[in-house]
């Protein structure tokens, strides 16, 4: 455990695609969601992108199109296939510049932490895949190993600097030598909470907020696979002179329902 942490948004921070549409193909191929549920999410992720989506009221939606969505899933599906397909999704895209930044962070001494709005079930691997053990993320209320269709936890917005808070307490982080990175204007609390915010690939929200208070830009803009990353050196994190996450990946809002021959044995 370390005196202190570094906060990572996921999407468009870590990884150059977004979690929750990156799991979206196989499922659909499979059968598993209809195309009016890859057009719906795929419509909210790009108002998110676009800033639309990242008042209140609009992750209240989300967060309840998710609950109403995953309902009567089974856990142990979940789990499976994000494991299945984990390798071929996820690890061709993340950046090779997060990834040295993180493992700076780690030879510093520092907790790295992934901080996201998509699923744990999701998240919590992809962290494996980084060596990364911390993550706060969505978690989705669970009866006899089925989603019931609440929101436990809903890390989204001024909700990630809660689950952060919770963390330092435990932990007994000094905000203050915190460092948190984010690609999304959704993010402003959490990297407020810091004393060491930096912003990742911004929007443009974040661009102009980043810039008026002089926090670093980062620009990362090579995804490397893992194997190649242990081949060659890490590439070093660029950061624009002097000024200078969606992190909201609606996780389960890809999930979809069961296989059907799965869920007639079930």
């Amino acid at each position: 455990m370390g005196l202190s942490a570094a906060f990572f948004d996921l999407d468009k921070t870590v990884i150059a695609k977004s979690s929750a549409l990156a799991f979206g193909r196989p499922f659909y191929r499979d059968g598993l969601i209809s195309r009016r549920d890859v057009v719906k999410t795929a419509y909210a992720q790009l108002m998110f992108r676009l800033g639309g989506g990242t008042d209140e009221q609009s992750m209240a939606r989300t967060r309840d199109y998710m609950a109403a969505l995953c309902k009567g899933w089974r856990v142990e599906q979940v789990q499976q296939i994000v494991a299945e397909t984990l390798n071929d999704l996820i690890n061709p895209y993340v950046y090779a510049e997060a990834a040295a930044l993180i493992a700076e962070h780690q030879a510093a001494g520092r907790d790295v932490v992934l901080v996201s709005a998509s699923g744990d079930e999701m998240v919590r691997p992809i962290g494996a895949l980084l060596g990364i053990t911390d993550v706060i993320a969505t978690r989705m209320a669970i009866a006899d190993g089925r989603y019931s269709g609440a929101v436990e936890f809903y890390s989204a917005g001024s909700a990630k600097v809660v689950g952060v808070k919770r963390l330092a307490e435990e932990r007994g982080y000094d905000l203050s030598q915190c460092y948190a990175y984010s690609d999304s204007s959704s993010d402003l609390p959490l990297l407020e909470a810091v004393g060491h915010p930096s912003a990742v690939n911004p929007d443009r929200a974040l661009r102009r907020v980043a810039t008026l208070r002089s926090w670093p830009i980062m620009e990362f803009r090579n995804p490397v696979p893992l194997g190649k990353r242990l081949r060659d050196r890490p590439a070093v994190p660029v950061a624009a002179a002097l000024g200078v996450g969606v992190g909201v990946a609606i996780g389960f809002a890809l999930y979809g329902r069961h296989r059907r021959t799965r869920a007639s044995v079930a």
